[in-house]
C-alpha cells in the first residue's frame, strides 16, 4: 500500500451538521453549521467556529448565547436553506417554531430532536493566532441546558438512531452508519498478529 501526500485540509470525518441559533436585534436567526465538536465533558463544553461576518455571529457576541439545534434526515431540505441563504438578507426567524430554556435568548428549534442551549465562556478570533486577514470566530459555550422529546431518548440519553442526525462531506450530506461493536470493549481481546 503506498500512502499519497494529499493536498492539506482539515480532514475529520464525520462533520455533524447542525442548526445554530442567536437572537440577532431581538430575533430568532439559525445558520447551518458542521465546524462543531465537543471541547469537555465534565464540565460540558462545546466549540462551534463561524466565519466572523455571519449574521448569526453579531447575535452570539450581543447575547453571549447561542444553541446547538440537532436535526434529523427528515429536516435536510430547511437546514440546508438556513447555510444558504444569511439573516443580513433574509429574516428566517419564522422559519422555525422556537423556544428558549433559562438564557432566554439562546433560541432553539423546538422540532429539532436535540438542543442545547450555550453560554459563552471564551471567544478567540481565528485571524488573531495565524497570519490571515479573514478567519471565523470560535466561540466556547457552556452547555446550560439540553433538551429532547422522549421519543429521542433511551434510558434518558439521546439516542442516535432515533435522532437520525446527519453528517457532511465534500458539499453533500450522508446518513448516520450502523452499529459496529460496543466502544471500551471490542478492544480488550486485542493482540497485534
Amino acid at each position: 500500500m503506498t500512502k499519497n501526500k494529499i493536498r492539506l485540509g482539515v480532514y475529520l470525518f464525520p462533520m455533524p451538521v447542525v442548526l445554530i441559533g442567536a437572537n440577532v436585534n431581538g430575533k430568532p436567526n439559525f445558520e447551518t453549521l458542521a465546524y462543531v465538536g465537543m471541547v469537555e465533558s465534565k464540565l460540558p463544553l462545546i466549540a462551534i467556529s463561524s466565519y466572523e461576518t455571519h449574521y448569526t455571529n453579531r447575535g452570539i457576541r450581543e447575547n453571549g448565547t447561542f444553541s446547538v439545534n440537532t436535526p434529523s434526515e427528515g429536516m435536510v431540505e430547511v437546514t440546508d436553506y438556513c447555510g444558504i441563504t444569511s439573516g443580513k438578507e433574509v429574516d428566517k426567524s419564522e422559519v422555525f417554531d422556537v423556544f428558549y430554556g433559562e438564557l432566554k435568548t439562546a433560541p432553539m428549534i423546538t422540532h429539532a430532536p436535540l438542543n442545547l442551549e450555550c453560554k459563552v465562556v471564551k471567544t478567540i478570533k481565528i485571524k488573531e493566532i495565524v497570519d490571515i486577514e479573514e478567519g471565523h470566530d470560535l466561540f466556547i459555550g457552556k452547555v446550560e441546558g439540553a433538551y429532547a422529546d422522549d421519543y429521542y431518548l433511551t434510558e434518558e440519553l439521546p439516542d442516535i438512531t432515533k435522532l437520525k442526525p446527519f453528517v457532511y462531506s465534500r458539499n453533500k450530506y450522508w446518513k448516520v452508519g450502523e452499529f459496529i461493536e460496543n466502544a471500551f470493549t471490542v478492544g480488550k481481546n486485542y493482540k497485534k498478529e
